[in-house]
């Protein structure tokens, strides 16, 4: 694999960029075309309005590809950015049936996460072998994943300035859309809908902004967002809460938070600057994140728990952002055998890491082989992201009033961004209350709580962390068919 990133190979190896943007092909040229080569992946293309070249053939490690279709290869987002995707069909009515995207957040993280570790149709294994997910989205809708912004997965920039920021994020994101619409046009009249997590909390509003207000013909109805970062006060506040009422915090030192932080019931934990309580909030942040705790998932294992990762030091940094604690404090020897690149601590990505950089498996995905190696989280990206949106309330704002239907969900074991400041977030919309705060059901048991505002719900998914389709697939999966269908998720 080329050294250089920046250069593809020679000898016509690999993809120049000049592969990676669809020719333009007149009606005309294209019936010409295909008239003289019946049969062939240019006459199927133009008779189903998909796009043959990216048409993925083969898997490696599975033995025989499922009866639903998929592509993979790229999308032209901003000037000289190109957005690896990956496009798989619902395997319901994929003509009729619902078109969702799908972002992971970070900000810097990939969204093949998504599609091989959370919702997608495939699972890995650690021999390197796919099995089916069944309960994959793509079971009730058409599912786009792309890896966003420019640096993260195998997107690029032919630029390779990879400095970025909340809105340019949004709109890069909004021409990628427009470029997946060019290469796929009989998906423009089906319903349309954005979903993300973590901080696709910042994505998923902003990027429904653009399309509410953009040019561009998409029969938008609706957004969702999981354990998403949408209002960075509320998290940090409500963190403090969640950690004593978890039994992280004890007793002594939540006094002392109440006594230093806290006046006339109303409580500081975001930006205070009086000593002491400065002093208990870095005693209560040691405690969430240095004792050895999954702050993704607070009842389950931290994976390589000894361990120290530049990632989790960024994520990290979603917290508290006004105290910018340093966190190198905690940094160690690593276990045997080097942590993979980008992976966040408690994180066990190995499986797909080895099997994405698999020179087969990039070949199958028609990835240009002078990209470098997949990584889950790029520290590139990260280091060089500028956050604009601290309080996502006004995107919300804007999109209920167009009538846009949206679903808040949480996994209410997560620490990162943690269902009480989800909560409080939804209620600081003002919404009317349509149904009040009860419990829904999978098989019998309850999966969880929810309560139903005029256009917008907030819904959390018991005993599940932040990535909820990992971690409850099945609760996951009727959730998110009883949003789309505008159902009672009861």
């Amino acid at each position: 694999r080329h050294s250089d990133p920046r250069k593809p190979p020679r000898g016509g190896q690999g993809l120049n960029e000049a592969d990676l943007v669809p020719i333009r092909r007149t009606p005309a040229i294209m019936q010409l075309l295909c008239s003289l080569l019946a049969f062939s992946s240019l006459c199927w293309g133009l008779s189903t309005s998909q796009y043959a070249p990216d048409l993925i053939t083969s898997l490696p490690g599975l033995a025989k590809l499922p009866s639903f279709k998929q592509w993979s290869g790229y999308l032209q987002a901003g000037s000289g950015k190109y957005f690896h995707y990956w496009f798989v069909e619902s395997q319901r009515n994929p003509e009729s049936d619902p078109l969702v995207l799908w972002l992971n957040g970070g900000p810097g993280c990939s969204s093949m996460e998504g599609l091989l570790a959370e919702n997608g149709p495939f699972r890995i294994h650690d021999d390197g072998s796919l099995y089916m997910n069944p309960y994959s989205w793509n079971q009730v809708a058409n599912v786009l994943y792309l890896e966003s912004p420019a640096g993260v997965g195998y997107s690029y920039s032919s630029s390779q300035k990879y400095q970025v920021n909340d809105q340019q994020v949004a709109a890069d994101n909004y021409e990628a859309l427009q470029s997946f619409f060019s290469k796929f046009p009989s998906f423009t009249s089906n319903d349309f809908y954005v979903f993300g997590e973590s901080y696709g909390g910042v994505y998923v509003p902003s990027l429904s902004a653009r399309i509410v207000n953009g040019p561009a013909s998409i029969n938008f109805k609706g957004f969702g967002v999981g354990n998403g970062m949408s209002n960075y006060e509320l998290n940090d506040v409500t963190l403090i809460e969640f950690s004593y009422y978890h039994g992280i915090i004890g007793d002594d030192l939540w006094d002392s938070l109440q006594t230093y932080c806290c006046s006339e019931g109303v409580c500081n934990f975001y930006n205070s600057t009086q000593n002491n309580c400065f002093d208990s909030i870095l005693e209560a942040y040691r405690m969430i994140q240095g004792v050895g705790l999954n702050v993704y998932n607070l009842y389950a294992p931290c994976w390589g728990a000894s361990g120290y990762q530049d990632r989790y030091a960024a994520d990290m940094n979603n917290l508290y952002r006004k105290y910018q604690f340093n966190v190198a404090w905690q940094r160690g020897i690593l276990p045997p055998g080097a942590p993979i690149p980008g992976v966040p601590k408690c994180i066990n990505a190995t499986a797909m890491y080895v099997w994405l950089n698999q020179d087969n498996v990039r070949q199958a995905l028609h990835i240009p082989a002078f990209l470098p190696n997949w990584e889950l989280c790029s520290t590139l990206v990260t280091s060089h992201y500028q956050r604009q949106y601290m309080d996502m309330a006004p995107f919300y704002q804007e999109l209920l009033q167009n009538n846009i239907r949206v679903l808040v969900y949480n996994g209410d074991t997560d620490m990162a961004c943690n269902f009480l400041g989800a909560e409080k977030f939804v209620e600081s919309l003002n919404q009317p209350v349509m149904s009040p705060y009860q419990p829904w059901y999978y098989k019998n048991q309850v999966a969880g709580f929810f309560k139903e505002y005029e256009r917008i719900t907030f819904l959390t998914v018991k005993g599940s962390g932040h990535m909820v389709p990992q971690y409850r697939p099945a609760q996951a999966l009727k959730m998110f068919e009883s949003f789309l269908q505008n159902t009672t998720y009861l």
